[in-house]
Order: C-alpha cells, then sequence, then structure tokens
C-alpha cells in the first residue's frame, strides 16, 4: 500500500477472517525473545499467535549482531482495546469539539486501533523495538506509543523529523521484520503484525487468518485461538 490507509478505514473491515484456530504462545517461555517488563495485571501482553512467533524469531535472526528485538506488547483483550480507544477519541473530541464523530474515529485510529478490528485482540500483532545485547533499547526517535500529537507526527514511520541514527534503526528493525513476513502500520514505527485484516489488505491475500480470540490463561503454554 502506498497511501496510508487507517484501521478505520472501509476497506480493513471489508476483509474477510477465515480463522484458522491456531494458539496464542507465551514468548517468554516459548523464545529466546527479549521481552519488557508489563504490569502484573496484564500477563496476556506477552501471548501472541504461534504463526506471530515464528516469524518474530526468524526476523530475530536476521538481526545485525548485538542487536535484539524487544517485544512490549503482544495480546491486548478486547476490554482494554476499547478503553484505550475510546479514552483517545475522547481526548481529540475534548481538543477538537467542530470535529464530526467520522473525523475522530478515523484520527483515533491513527494510534489506536477501533476495537472492532484490532490486531491486537486476535493475537497478531507486536509493539516492539530494539535493544542491544543487554536489553538496553535502541534509538528510534520516539518512544513507543508515542501519539501523533505529542511526537509532531514522529511516529510515523517515515517521518521526517527524527535523527539519522533513528532512521537508521527504523530502517534495520523494518528489514528485519518485513522480510520475516510482517507488516507495519505506518503510523506506529513500533507497531507490526501478521495475519489480520490489516496485513491481509497490505499483502491482498483475500482474507486474514486470525480474528478476535479469547483472553489466554496465564500459565504456560498455549491456548486455542477464538473464532
Amino acid at each position: 500500500m502506498s497511501e496510508i490507509i487507517l484501521m478505520s478505514d472501509a476497506r480493513v473491515a471489508a476483509v474477510p477472517v477465515r480463522e484458522c484456530g491456531e494458539g496464542l504462545v507465551d514468548v517468554r517461555r516459548a523464545s529466546s525473545l527479549l521481552t519488557a517488563v508489563r504490569p502484573e495485571d496484564e500477563p496476556a501482553a506477552y501471548f501472541v499467535r504461534e504463526g506471530v512467533l515464528e516469524r518474530l524469531v526468524k526476523a530475530q535472526a536476521s538481526l545485525p549482531e548485538g542487536v535484539r528485538l524487544l517485544l512490549v506488547e503482544g495480546y491486548r483483550p478486547l476490554a482494554l482495546q476499547r478503553r484505550y480507544f475510546e479514552g483517545y477519541a475522547d481526548e481529540l473530541r475534548a481538543e477538537n469539539p467542530g470535529w464530526p464523530d467520522e473525523r475522530i474515529v478515523a484520527a483515533a485510529s491513527r494510534f489506536v486501533s477501533p476495537p472492532e478490528i484490532a490486531p491486537h485482540s486476535a493475537g497478531a500483532a507486536v509493539d516492539l523495538t530494539l535493544a542491544d545485547a543487554d536489553g538496553r533499547e535502541l534509538d528510534l526517535g520516539t518512544p513507543i506509543d508515542a501519539n501523533p500529537e505529542e511526537s509532531a507526527g514522529a511516529c510515523y514511520t517515515a517521518a521526517g523529523n527524527i535523527g539519522d541514527e533513528a532512521r537508521a534503526n527504523r530502517e534495520i528493525l523494518a528489514e528485519a521484520l518485513t522480510s520475516a513476513g510482517l507488516v507495519n502500520y505506518p503510523t506506529e514505527w513500533w507497531h507490526w503484525s501478521y495475519g489480520d485484516r490489516y496485513w491481509a489488505l497490505a499483502g491482498g491475500t483475500g482474507a486474514a487468518l486470525y480474528g478476535p480470540c479469547a483472553s489466554p490463561a496465564a500459565g504456560p503454554g498455549s491456548v486455542g485461538g477464538g473464532r
């Protein structure tokens, strides 16, 4: 996709889901990928679909020596996704009282996916960055989850208002993840996905592999995906 298609675009919602039933797996137990420390009440954030993890491991193997992927968030329960989306939409509505609802939804979807199509709630998306061998985050221009307003648009993957080092690191991240089969949401340099509606639209596959699924148990192993 050469244009930026937002998650709120009707073309994304129109992509059918042919749920493959693949399970969710705990990245901490099923791989050696680095994971950020999450709040104790968000254990599900360490889970992703099996196919997503396979591709993250492949991407990790292609990175330069001494550079690691650092997973910040994977699966997100639908209720939490809804709270994030509605909270950000309320902020935009308060700051722009003249905007119609459709503009609020579109603007909010630059930063948080509408709950009904959210890749995180399908276990298909990850928020991640790069770190050195000791787990220290590298410079990618903005913190993860910097919204368009506070970052002056620097959160966009192709933003021009970041330094040379950050640009080079974004290119390293993009090369590894794209080669492994994931797609980026271009308003968030850290958001990558596989198997969801956005991935299907970007790649022209015709259908998504993963739809919204139930929250996983906090214990080891995998759980089945929802339909």
